[in-house]
């Protein structure tokens, strides 16, 4: 669970105005909270991660950066974090949650931890994503399709509307198998993009490289 095309896609693709507060839920290595505070210079970055191997790492990495005085790990759950900081909102939430819905476990323990969940746990992160937004807030989440039309749901249920969603498609011709939603209280009109990996197997598109130039050295 070092690097996944899920988070770094998640992380450069993320749009905001000028945010002051982040937080990252299920941080895992701390690649996306890296990568957000690479991109919002201004911003103090908090990172939330239960798998405390996972946090441990994290902060490692968070000390080694250039960025070590606006990152904090945090190695709790994110509802144990909300209750022991009620009294914080931010600008920016952003999470690449679990996201295999009521399938079977995964044979390795660290990685069921980190992949696997129910519509229960999505709801209680959509509940305290909703109460700990600003009012100008957004939050930003990469899911597969059909947690992603769950979500949605979630999300309206808590007053949390759809502000952007970015289909991400392995190859042009090929169908979605990910979403990047952006959820906000203010109900805007919602925009739709697509998003193409690879031109060719192996080939990268213009628009990954382009996207992921600042933060890959192979491009």
């Amino acid at each position: 669970m070092k690097i996944n095309t899920d988070g770094v896609l998640l992380g450069a693709l993320v749009q905001a105005e000028n945010p002051q507060h982040i937080l990252d839920i299920g941080t895992g290595t701390g690649v996306i909270a890296l990568i957000l505070a690479q991109r919002f210079t201004e911003a103090d970055i908090d990172a939330v991660e239960i798998d405390t191997i996972a946090a441990e790492t994290a902060g490692n990495n968070f000390k080694n950066s250039p960025f070590s005085d606006r990152l904090k790990i945090f190695a709790v759950s994110f509802e144990n974090y909300f209750e022991d900081n009620n009294d914080k909102k931010y600008d920016l939430i952003i999470s690449n949650p679990p996201f295999h819905i009521n399938s079977l476990e995964s044979p390795k323990a660290k990685k069921t931890l980190a992949k696997h969940t129910d519509s229960d746990f999505l709801e209680l992160l959509i509940r305290h994503i909703a109460a700990y937004l600003t009012a100008d807030g957004l939050c930003w989440l990469v899911l597969p399709l059909e947690t992603s039309a769950l979500v949605k749901k979630l999300a309206q249920q808590r007053r949390l509307h759809v502000q952007k969603a970015i289909s991400i498609h392995s190859f042009e011709e090929s169908l979605p198998h990910r979403e990047i939603v952006c959820f906000g209280l203010k109900n805007t009109e919602s925009t739709v993009q697509q998003f193409v990996i690879y031109d060719e197997p192996k080939v990268y598109s213009k628009m990954y490289a382009d996207t992921l130039k600042d933060f890959f050295t192979i491009f």
